[in-house]
């Protein structure tokens, strides 16, 4: 089995929550779609955990955090 990857996952969630909100699945269906939505939302969870960890490790310098801001990201969003 392929390992997959945070944005094949999270784009598998988004199709899956597009499915769900259309409301026309039968509700076996439904339920399957929800299982597996919810794996894939633990495992999005997981390594955006796993992330924040290695940032802030990254960040931290004499045993204290310091918080720094990332140029752009603001601007991506709008």
């Amino acid at each position: 089995m392929k390992k997959k990857s945070f944005e094949d996952a999270l784009a598998k969630l988004e199709d899956i929550t597009n499915e769900l909100e259309k409301g026309e699945l039968p509700l076996e269906d439904s339920l399957k779609y929800f299982d597996e939505g919810v794996k894939l939302a633990e495992y999005c969870n997981s390594k955006l955990s796993d992330a924040q960890r290695k940032v802030e490790i990254l960040l931290k310098k004499d045993d204290s955090l310091e918080p720094v801001a990332f140029d752009g990201l603001d601007e991506e969003n709008e």
